[in-house]
């Protein structure tokens, strides 16, 4: 049975997530969240404001991120690549694997055309949010510093909301740094850890505990060194990660290089005419299709979220426009090119929309029970609430007309056996999660073709888009290099906003909540937790987009004076001298 605290605060997560993002809109709805229009908007402001920098100075940020600007004696705590690293290992991550797989599932394949939206606009955002972070950002003291190994500078939206905009406007910037400190604790680290323990146990068979301590232990042995150790490990891990991941997408997109236009039409299409959505999205729900791309592709590369500014805050430079410019790359690596890739394998695979045999908990958080409202329109069940099943076929309870689901969707016939010949025959009680046979036989899961989603569904894509049986393989080792170099990385996030709300003390404290927190999501159902942390995502948002849009003159006239000026050729003699000097020795 459900704890009916449970259920409460599932009913409140769900209310502030369909304010917020507008999760749950009927299909036909005309309403556009308000989170999505703030994104968005600040997103096409910037982009116009700033002359479309992402597309005229792509090319620029490539450069700065190879080293050859960099001045090892301007201020800070670690070289341009490995800020960007460190950015990259929080950003690509579980959303690049499950997050996609998600988008699709829910909004259907349509859903692909607004995270590259998302991420095409997040480029400007994002270069606005690191130049500021750079401008404002706090320096603790220098290699005098007792604590230097552990960072020297801090930096991100509550440095630039209060220094920006003046300190009456401090408790926003408060508000801010509490917003993504929680966030920190939910998407950032337990579901990271939630989902290397599911998928840990669902192809080896490791117990939950067992995963959770062994990663738990990686992250606890990186996070306690600072800012230096987390920039070292994360410039192998993020590189590596991607590679692995890339090649293997590579390999299903060139084998089936035919498909690949035709893929790209029905993504377009279906952005703008949804008509075969699998849980979310049926024909016209163009909002939900737009709804779940946006937040998805927020969650994936971070843009307007102001967590990656954190990072880039720390990278050895004085022009803050050169970090910026760095910054740009994030959202083009992460979803235009790998979000993308696992997007097209997903659709080009034709997975998206499958069924297949599955064993169906009814304990399990997989599990949900949807009304006669349709696909997606979940209903919390209830104590009292029985389902009739005749012959396999489910006949609805209650005055909704429950019918169990999986990932939302309807399991059209509900077997017995794992070989599906025997159809089940009882009631289901959705409140006790359990079914009672014709004989009374009291059983906790039952058995049928069923769609999935997240990361199980990016490993069905690519075991069948790789010869053999080994393709899931690289989502394994995806799900778990994504997911422990993305909690290392947001552990730095959230002790920054520890910092800045009490002090250098706090930080410690708060790495070891955040270790065990990181355990725990190993071991718990975070139905709840992937909801709270859309929620904390759609709140911290709203005071860092409102901070660039005020302080959107000062990026203009940052980012006028750095392209005149053009201070990278003094650096790069710079860097010449400094390269032939170690050489010398």
């Amino acid at each position: 049975m459900v704890p009916p605290c449970m259920e409460l605060l599932q009913q409140i997560v769900d209310t502030l997530a369909y304010y917020i993002w507008g999760f749950g809109i009927p299909a036909g709805a005309d309403t556009i969240p308000f989170v999505v229009i703030a994104l968005l908007g600040t997103g096409v402001f910037l982009t116009l404001r700033l002359g479309f920098i992402q597309l005229r100075r792509l090319g620029h940020g490539f450069a700065v991120t190879s080293g050859k600007y960099d001045d090892p004696a301007e201020p800070g705590d670690v070289p341009h690549f490995q800020a960007l690293t460190t950015a990259l290992s929080a950003t690509v991550g579980i959303g690049n694997i499950a997050g996609v797989a998600i988008a699709i599932h829910f909004g259907g394949p349509g859903a692909l055309f607004w995270m590259w939206m998302t991420a095409f606009l997040g480029m400007a955002t994002k270069y606005a949010e690191v130049t500021m972070a750079q401008y404002y950002r706090h320096s603790e003291g220098g290699e005098d510093h007792p604590d230097k190994m552990r960072g020297t500078v801090s930096g991100g939206p509550m440095y630039y909301i209060e220094r920006g905009l003046g300190r009456h406007w401090r408790p926003m910037a408060i508000f801010f740094a509490l917003m993504l400190m929680g966030t920190s604790f939910l998407t950032g680290n337990a579901v990271q850890a939630n989902t290397v323990a599911d998928v840990m146990k669902t192809n080896f068979h490791i117990p939950l505990w067992a995963t959770g301590l062994v990663i738990s232990g990686l992250v606890a042995a990186v996070i306690l060194g600072g800012i230096r150790r987390i920039g070292r490990v994360t410039a192998v891990l993020a590189p590596l990660m991607a590679a692995i991941y890339v090649l293997g997408a590579l390999v299903i997109l060139l084998a089936n290089i035919g498909d690949i236009v035709p893929t790209f039409v029905l993504i377009v299409k279906e952005a703008f005419n949804p008509t075969a959505g699998v849980a979310g999205a049926g024909a016209g729900a163009f909002i939900v299709t737009m709804m779940w791309g946006v937040r998805r592709g927020l969650f994936s590369n971070e843009a307007g979220q102001g967590s990656a500014p954190i990072a880039h805050a720390a990278a050895k430079t004085d022009e803050p426009v050169s970090e910026g410019v760095v910054a740009l790359l994030e959202p083009f690596i992460d979803t235009i090119v790998i979000c993308s890739m696992t997007g097209l394998v997903i659709v080009m695979t034709g997975v998206w929309n499958a069924t297949v045999p599955t064993r169906l908990t009814l304990g399990g958080g997989d599990i949900s029970f949807v009304g006669a409202g349709g696909a997606g329109s979940t209903i919390d069940s209830r104590d009292g609430t029985t389902i009739r099943v005749e012959d396999g076929l489910q006949s609805g309870g209650g005055p909704d007309g429950l019918r169990l689901a999986w990932h939302e969707v309807v399991v059209e016939r509900l077997y017995v056996d794992p070989g599906l010949t025997e159809p089940f025959t009882g009631t289901i009680s959705p409140g006790e999660r359990f079914a009672t046979t014709a004989d009374g036989e009291t059983l906790t899961s039952l058995h049928g073709q069923a769609v999935e989603s997240g990361a199980p569904l990016t490993m069905m894509a690519f075991e069948k888009g790789l010869p053999g049986t080994w393709g899931h393989m690289i989502v394994v080792i995806g799900v778990l290099l994504f997911a422990v170099s993305t909690a290392i990385s947001w552990s730095y996030y959230g002790d920054r906003c520890a910092n800045y709300l009490f002090g250098p003390r706090a930080i410690l404290p708060y790495k070891i909540v955040f270790v065990v927190a990181h355990f725990l999501g190993a071991m718990v159902s975070l139905q709840v937790a992937w909801t709270l942390g859309d929620v904390f995502l759609g709140l911290v948002i709203l005071p860092n987009l409102f901070a660039l849009l005020m302080l959107s003159p000062k990026i203009a006239a940052q980012t006028k004076s750095y392209f005149e000026r053009r201070p990278w050729v003094e650096n790069a003699a710079a860097h010449r001298r400094a390269r032939e000097a170690r050489r010398k020795r």
